[in-house]
């Protein structure tokens, strides 16, 4: 880079400011004085006091270092392969912007032309010979924005590209922020957002570290990482996902959370976003909802026959509490939307209380709700009681004082689902006991449990017949005797790029349904333990989720690993 110096003997900037404006000798004299006091430049003082113009002082200048002055900035004529390697960030920073592009060589606008370093690196970065030229800080501010807006531009016609069926594997996410070839954080975040919805992952865990910051996607339950960056990115990475998610980008010590709505390809994805500080910086969770795979119909949920049938007879009742339950991820959100869009009809009045309403279904009142603004679970579902519902939809029972709402509403004739965090079928039976719900209530209100869990599929992309231990297939109720080693009906994946080597893709639901009947509630009412409760359940013909998930075993869906992995856990 040709470098702007003084040579001795030329006019010092004051004697140009004086040819060049209708500066005053006195005021010049003035402000030199001050200017020895403080310390500051001269050119700073003179426009602070409104002597000159900005524009003056960078004419003034281009003069004295015999620099082009540039009084607008328009870099859409720069070969479009060196704007998509510009970083903006690094000039917004550095108050630099390309201009012009000839003759081999890169003009470089900037303000402050004896800050040579950053000029040095952005024409090392981008491989082409760079010389400065002078520009009041406010073309340079519009121009990047100009770029700004561009990238985004070129973000979204990308995203469009792929969408449309373009090939996404051969992007190199890792090389996108190698030093030499750095691009837009916007370009980085879009295209992992885009990356996430095509590997079906259901959260993007963004994280700091000491010296490093790692994404990774959680795909069918399985975190893995995709990419690790230099921790030189946290800050504009945080401040990016803050921005898209409407959250205080300033405010770093304190858990925020937000939500961001894209649109990809024709699929509409609603993202929670959640900000915690950690000691190494803010950690971001971006919780992926698809509204194709959350509102599903009920026989897509994967319901063995004998327990679709059984659940659809439950939910067609006139009264009575339903619930699900299981550990966060275990689907109970699809299979509680899949029972009230069966149940949705014109003469039915459905009503929910959600925390957070996931997606909205057309004819059925939803409901936000608040802790904060005092409108809980207890309180929300009494004033639903006021609105004349059919069916009404808890999103969680959390106490005792929402349980015996909830009771209350189904022993007058309204039907009632929720979900418990338990982790079986007639642990929702003990876990209402230990709320205070009087056992009697249980037992007249309560009309099933429906305990689930989400195992992996087997790949069908590398799928191929196993032999399986024969203590592992007893372990989740399969009859080992009579089957050979090699039985071909059980299935393994090998591993492929499509199931990230994992041999599974995509899940399935595993579950026990819990009918209430005369023998149940008896018990109910005796206050028995839960284990005298699920042997009667499973003498009125209940099947254990261990054994529900032998049968997708048996049946080549899933493997008995996976199973006990799910289960155990």
């Amino acid at each position: 880079m040709n470098r702007p110096s003084v040579a001795s003997g030329t006019k010092l900037i004051g004697e140009w400011l004086l040819e060049l404006t209708d500066l005053d000798p006195s005021q010049l004299e003035a402000c030199l004085a001050e200017q020895r006091e403080s310390g500051r430049l001269i050119g700073e003082i003179l426009v602070g006091k409104d002597l000159i113009t900005e524009r003056e002082l960078m004419e003034a200048l281009a003069h004295q270092l015999s620099l082009p002055y540039l009084d607008h900035i328009d870099p859409s004529g720069i070969e479009p392969e060196i704007l998509s390697r510009l970083s903006v960030p690094f000039l917004k920073r550095h108050k630099i912007v390309p201009a012009r592009q000839e003759n081999g060589r890169l003009l470089v606008a900037t303000c402050d032309p004896m800050n040579f370093t950053p000029m040095d690196a952005l024409g090392t970065m981008l491989g082409i010979r760079s010389e400065p030229a002078l520009a009041q800080e406010r073309s340079i501010q519009s121009a990047i924005q100009s770029l700004y807006e561009r990238e985004e531009h070129s973000a979204q016609a990308m995203m469009g590209e792929l969408d449309a069926g373009g090939d996404a594997n051969g992007i190199s996410l890792g090389e996108e922020l190698d030093l030499s070839h750095e691009a837009p954080i916007i370009r980085l975040v879009d295209r992992m957002i885009y990356q996430a919805v095509r590997d079906r992952a259901s959260d993007i865990h963004w994280e700091t570290f000491e010296n490093d910051m790692r994404v990774r996607l959680r795909v069918d339950g399985i975190l893995h990482d995709v990419l690790r960056l230099d921790k030189s990115h946290h800050m504009a990475v945080t401040s990016r996902l803050k921005v898209m998610a409407g959250i205080d980008i300033a405010e770093r010590r304190l858990p925020q959370d937000g939500r961001i709505k894209r649109k990809v390809g024709d699929r509409e994805i609603d993202i929670r976003v959640s900000s915690v500080p950690t000691v190494h910086g803010e950690r971001i969770v971006l919780r992926l909802l698809d509204r194709s795979s959350l509102l599903r119909e009920l026989e897509d949920v994967g319901f063995t026959p004998a327990h679709y049938d059984s659940f659809s007879r439950l939910i067609q009742l006139s009264h009575g509490i339903i619930l699900v339950t299981g550990p966060t991820g275990s689907g109970k959100t699809t299979t509680l939307y899949a029972a009230i869009q069966k149940l949705r009809s014109a003469e039915t009045n459905i009503m929910t209380i959600e925390d957070p309403v996931e997606y909205q279904i057309e004819g059925v009142a939803q409901m936000q709700m608040g802790e904060k603004a005092g409108f809980t679970f207890a309180n929300g579902l009494r004033s639903i009681l006021r609105q004349d519902p059919d069916v009404i939809l808890v999103g969680e029972i959390r106490d005792r004082e929402t349980a015996e709402v909830a009771v209350h509403a189904s022993l007058t004739g309204h039907l009632v689902f929720s979900t418990l965090h338990t982790n079986d079928a007639v642990g929702a039976i003990t876990r209402l006991i230990e709320m205070g719900v009087e056992p009697f209530l249980i037992s007249s209100s309560l009309r099933g449990v429906l305990a689930q869990r989400l195992v992996r599929r087997v790949c069908p992309h590398c799928a191929e017949p196993a032999a399986i231990d024969p203590d592992v297939l007893r372990e989740v109720g399969i009859a080992v005797e009579g089957i050979s080693s090699g039985n071909s009906q059980f299935q393994r994946g090998k591993g492929c790029p499509l199931c990230y080597h994992t041999g599974y893709l995509g899940r399935t639901g595993i579950c026990e349904l819990l009918e209430i009947n005369d023998d149940i509630r008896e018990l109910i009412n005796a206050s028995s333990d839960a284990s005298t409760l699920k042997t009667a359940a499973m003498e009125n013909g209940m099947t254990p989720l261990v054994q529900a998930g032998g049968q997708q075993v048996a049946a080549g869906v899933t493997t008995p690993e996976e199973v006990l992995r799910i289960i155990q856990a």
